[in-house]
């Protein structure tokens, strides 16, 4: 009778509030989010992508138009606990390469499509998985054993370099104007000497002109003023740079009570404070600098002093600026001027006023650091400008993990196609349900280039089939000309990609596609109750 009465009213192991979706429910759910996330990016992908509007949802609405996948997913706001393990895969992605993070996140939503469809047909979870794994080995492989490595031949690697900036710029908003920006983007990176630090590589925006009128400057610009009746121009610079208040000069009456018998004690206190000052800027100028650049305000008084001695004063420069600036000046930022011979000052050849449109900068050429660079970006827009610079980054990211992992593989979906034969003869020659994993898998590899065809407008069912006959009989540089819209040979095409970039975005993507499979149960815990709420 007991047994009866509890069977008729179930035990509550969870708080009151707290929900669970279990089995079926709880993996629908993580398709569906992964699933939809996948979506959400796909028409992004390839050199015909399209670009999203992002709006947020503060007071200023600010507008981004991108089509950069880890921007778009980092923006938007997700409730789904599958689709945020896509958003965060995304993120690694853009941090560890900085490119292929729309390719990550679609590929893993269609390895999620793909095991919905085994899962209807029973198979169990960990089947698939099993498959996978021992598909993405084949396929990694197959990918390490067709990569090119021209590292030996300096002008070979560099005409590498160019096509992967060209090949990524190509899908962005800068793909009017690949072949500058290629040639810009594999500048800077050579002239890091293979330290790959893209601190040394500074973007300044500047709105006005066209991107045409972008360039690549040698050194460093600061994008400040020089303080009034100061030299515009120094040869053979020693710079202090320095975070410290230099706005002591006047008494800050405001929010103090000062107790005086007459104004002239008033006056008497700004003369101490001005003494102060003086100090100061003496310990300053006795480090035999000729330029200042301080990241905190300069006021009239000291501006003038420095002005008196003949050193360049620059104020306010803002933490980014000067952590950039001692880097690339072999300087150190100080707070304290006690000890000149223990200050390590920044030097360069040639600190001068430069107009960029109708802005001045200040120019530092001929810096300690060599390898130091600024690109200069305009544009008719603030949304172009930033875009831009994503699309810049990107191209910055992947030459410099190019340089450090010198494979190339080729690109137009050639690597998918490649992948997936490999995973294809693979499943062929397993028995049992793995076998069906394995399929899917190459399935899922070969809906890539199925979707950069699709974004392109043309026939893709066509094209995959034809480009999947000519990897059968052997033609495995083959791939996507989608200015034409029919399959090409990619060398000849110069359709590059970085190795590191397509083989992190496959283990990343199956891994992600694995932990979301492997999901049976959801458990939402219960809102934390106000006190008021459990006193009542």
């Amino acid at each position: 009778m007991a047994n009866e009465q509890g069977s008729m009213n179930p035990i509550n192991i969870l708080k009151y509030g707290a929900e669970e979706e279990k089995a079926e429910s709880a993996r629908m759910s993580s398709f569906v989010g992964a699933i939809a996330i996948g979506d959400l990016v796909k028409t992004t992908l390839g050199p015909k992508g399209m670009d999203k509007i992002l709006i947020s949802s503060s007071r200023s609405e600010s507008i981004q138009i991108t089509n950069d996948g880890a921007t778009i997913l980092r923006s938007v706001g997700i409730d789904n606990p599958a689709g945020k393990v896509l958003v965060d895969i995304s993120k690694v992605q853009d941090d560890e390469v900085g490119d292929g993070t729309t390719t990550v996140a679609v590929l893993a939503s269609e390895l999620l499509r793909e095991a919905e469809k085994l899962i209807a047909c029973k198979i169990h979870p960990q089947t698939i998985i099993l498959g996978w794994r021992k598909a993405v080995k084949v396929a990694e492989k197959a990918l390490a054993s067709h990569a090119v490595d021209h590292s030996s031949n300096a002008e070979k690697f560099k005409e590498d370099l160019t096509n992967i900036a060209r090949t990524t710029l190509s899908s962005k908003i800068l793909t009017q104007h690949k072949e500058k920006f290629a040639k810009l983007a594999v500048d800077a990176v050579l002239r890091l000497k293979g330290s790959c630090d893209l601190n040394a590589i500074q973007v300044i925006k500047k709105l006005g002109g066209s991107l045409e009128d972008s360039f690549l400057d040698e050194g460093f610009l600061l994008d400040k003023k020089i303080g009034v009746n100061q030299p515009k121009r120094i040869e053979n610079a020693k710079i202090l740079i320095a975070n410290t208040p230099m706005d002591a000069d006047k008494i800050k009456v405001f929010g103090s009570k000062v107790k005086v018998d007459s104004v002239a004690k008033v006056a008497e206190l700004e003369v101490a404070e001005k003494e102060k000052m003086k100090d100061k800027v003496d310990l300053i100028l006795k480090h035999d600098i000729n330029c200042f650049i301080n990241r905190q305000l300069i006021y009239n008084y000291p501006e003038q002093l420095f002005a008196d001695n003949g050193v360049m004063a620059i104020e306010h420069a803002d933490f980014e600026g000067v952590e950039r600036l001692a880097l690339v000046t072999g300087g150190e930022i100080v707070s304290t001027f006690g000890k000149p011979e223990l200050v390590k000052l920044g030097k360069c050849k040639l600190i001068e006023e430069i107009m960029i449109g109708e802005d001045k900068l200040i120019h530092f050429s001929g810096v300690a650091m060599g390898e130091a660079c600024s690109v200069v970006l305009r544009g008719a827009t603030q949304q172009i400008l930033d875009e831009a610079e994503r699309s810049l980054h990107d191209a910055l990211c992947v030459l410099s993990q190019t340089v450090k992992e010198t494979k190339i593989i080729y690109g137009g979906g050639s690597s998918e196609m490649l992948m997936a034969n490999a995973v294809n003869g693979l499943a062929a020659q397993t028995p049992g349900k793995e076998s069906m994993a394995m399929e899917a898998f190459a399935h899922a590899l070969r809906q890539l280039p199925t979707i950069i065809a699709d974004n392109a407008g043309f026939d893709s069912s066509e094209l995959v089939s034809q480009l999947r006959a000519a990897h059968t009989e052997g033609k495995t540089n083959f791939g996507l000309d989608m200015d034409n819209g029919c399959i090409a040979d990619m060398v000849s095409l110069g359709i590059t990609e970085s190795f590191k970039v397509k083989r992190q975005a496959l283990i990343s993507a199956v891994e992600a596609a694995e932990m979301v499979l492997r999901v049976d149960d959801i458990i939402r815990a219960a809102p934390r109750r106000r006190e008021r709420d459990e006193c009542m």
